[in-house]
Formats: C-alpha cells, structure tokens, sequence
C-alpha cells in the first residue's frame, strides 16, 4: 500500500460526511499503488503525477471520479456522468460502506483500467461545442473583436460552460443579459465560475 499524505489525514479527519466511505475508498486507492494528494480540496491519487481518480462527498452520495471515465470499460454499468453535458469524467456513486465492499473488485478494475488508460497515452476526443453559440452571443464576439480573442483562448471546457449558459434562458432578452453580465470575465480569462 502507498504512503498516506497527512493533509488527506486531515481532510477525513474533519470530514462531516461520508467518513467510514472515504476511508474505504482511500483504503483501496492506495492499495492500487496510487500517490495519495489533496487537490482541489479533495483527496485525489495519481500515477507518474498523472490524475486518475479523486474522492468526492455531496448531500445524495459520495464518489469515486475518475478523470477519463469515459474511456473505461464499464462492464458493470456503474459509472456515470457527473452531468448530461459532462464529456470525460464519470463517478461511481454510493450511499453506503457496504456497497463499497461488495463493489471492491469492480472498484479495483476500474482504478486498474484507468492506470493502462493513462499509461497508454489515451485522450478524450472532446467536442469543441456540443451546443451552437446562440445567437445573441454569436452577434457580440462578431463586433467585439477582443471579446472573441478572449474567448477563443479560454479552455475548452470554460467555453462550453458559458455556451451552455448563455443557451439556457428562452427569451433573447435574457440571453443577451447574461452576455453583457459575462464579459468582463470573459475577458480577464475566467471560467463562469472562477473568481
């Protein structure tokens, strides 16, 4: 079993939720010869530095994510989307310690196959945008020209967030609102949800 990082110590120590969970859960991480760290704070295990899954607690369930689930094998059907846009990760969800142990060997198989995904070099063909620019944002990157430059820089991901929501609303109105309230982020380079 690989060395338990203390700052993953502290972070279950604290831990309101899913205590007896994530400690099975890093049990059997590290038992897949993972390094243990504590990224974005959350207990995260990594190969060669080369993220493969990370521990997660919400109000329903807590999670094992891993990073290019949606290139693992998923004979059991038990990992899924995180959302209905979510392209690459997938979690395993549970409610309880005991559906850890009886899904231990699953578990086990999918930290296995995500450690040959990562070996073998594999990526997620993402789709640039899934859904089309709407309008009225597509109108304000045509006559702003470093409007567009910022966000033409923006990472993949941080574009689809901001097309998903610029999308949401129905009325153009709206739609347009949520453009102007949005561009100055845009322009320092931040996601929709980066401070």
């Amino acid at each position: 079993m690989n060395k338990m990082n203390p700052k993953v110590n502290e972070y279950l120590r604290k831990a309101e939720r899913w205590q007896r969970e994530m400690e099975k859960l890093r049990t059997i991480c590290l038992g897949c010869q993972l390094t243990e760290e504590l990224k974005w704070g959350k207990p995260c295990y990594s190969l060669q530095e080369k993220n493969i899954v990370i521990i997660q607690g919400f109000k329903q369930y807590c999670a094992l994510l891993f990073f290019k689930g949606a290139l693992l094998k998923n004979p059991n059907r038990i990992l899924v989307k995180t959302g209905e846009n979510t392209q690459v990760g997938r979690q395993i969800r549970f409610t309880n310690d005991r559906e850890i142990t009886r899904l231990e060997p699953v578990i086990k198989a999918c930290i296995y196959d995500a450690v040959e995904v990562e070996k073998a070099g594999l990526k997620v063909i993402i789709e640039k945008h899934p859904k089309p620019i709407p309008e009225e944002f597509q109108k304000k990157l045509d006559e702003d020209s470093a409007l567009k430059t910022a966000f033409e820089a923006l990472t993949p991901g941080r574009q689809r967030g901001y097309i998903f929501y610029f999308s949401a609303p129905k009325q153009s109105k709206t739609r347009e609102s949520r453009v102007d309230k949005y561009r100055q982020q845009i322009l320092r380079g931040k996601g929709l949800n980066d401070s």
